[in-house]
């Protein structure tokens, strides 16, 4: 997306909100303009605090899920007696909605950071354990030959083939998933803590009316989500440039 067609995506949606601001005529959907002074004022006075605290459980979390998930689905889509092995424990606990297990992630590990990254950890670490296994099995047999038949190990394989081949469907995967990170993220922060956006768009906005305060908060994690997406594809143009020379 060029920064003309992004500038024009950001003007169309704030006609929108003003037009919908307009028809609604009530405190409880302000104008973006009264959003926009609330979200400048609100910065320096605590917003960026609770978004940086929200970056940094994100951030963590997809570190965390990519550095086990991607190594086990690699071997996963190697191994194929593994595979079948781990395919039935995989295809049962995948479906499961991993937001209903945060009353037991919070019971053992509290209500500090390691609970709500772990949860968030959780969700994404499947959706890149399943598509980096797929990935993985689907390498083409020549490819694995011809490197075999320069004396490959099994670790070199896995550095020079398989982790390249695989690393356009992590990101992928992880772009997909940044939509669900940040609503699991708002979900975790929006009891048993005092820090976060979702915290702040409860309890800093919605919790005391301040309705400008709360959309400020929900700017600020629409914005998170995008800076997430974007340094992912930017990740994707400077780490895989032969997919995008393949387009």
């Amino acid at each position: 997306m060029g920064k003309a067609e992004g500038a024009l995506a950001t003007l169309s949606l704030f006609l929108a909100w003003q037009v919908a601001a307009l028809a609604v005529q009530a405190p409880v959907l302000p104008g973006p303009l009264a959003v926009l002074a609330a979200f400048v004022h609100a910065m320096p006075r605590g917003l960026l605090w609770h978004t940086a605290v929200s970056a940094f459980r994100v951030v963590a979390s997809i570190l965390i899920a990519v550095g086990l998930a991607a190594p086990i689905g690699l071997v996963l889509g190697q191994i194929k007696r593994l595979d079948v092995v781990a395919a039935p424990l995989i295809y049962i606990t995948y479906p499961i909605p991993k937001i209903v297990l945060l009353p037991i992630v919070l019971l053992f590990l509290g209500i500090g950071e390691s609970s709500k990254i772990f949860i968030i950890a959780l969700i994404l670490f499947f959706q890149v354990l399943v598509v980096v296994r797929d990935a993985s099995s689907g390498v083409r047999p020549e490819l694995i030959y011809s490197v075999r038949s320069l004396g490959a190990r099994r670790r070199q394989l896995l550095r020079y083939v398989y982790l390249p081949a695989c690393l356009p469907a992590i990101l992928t995967a992880l772009r997909v998933s940044t939509g669900t990170a940040v609503a699991v993220l708002f979900f975790a922060e929006s009891f048993a803590t005092n820090s976060g956006l979702g915290y702040y768009i409860l309890v800093e906005g919605w919790g005391r009316l301040a309705y400008p305060e709360m959309y400020s908060g929900v700017v600020a994690m629409s914005l998170l989500g995008f800076a997430i997406y974007l340094a992912l594809d930017w990740l994707e143009r400077r780490l895989c440039g032969w997919v995008q020379l393949g387009k």
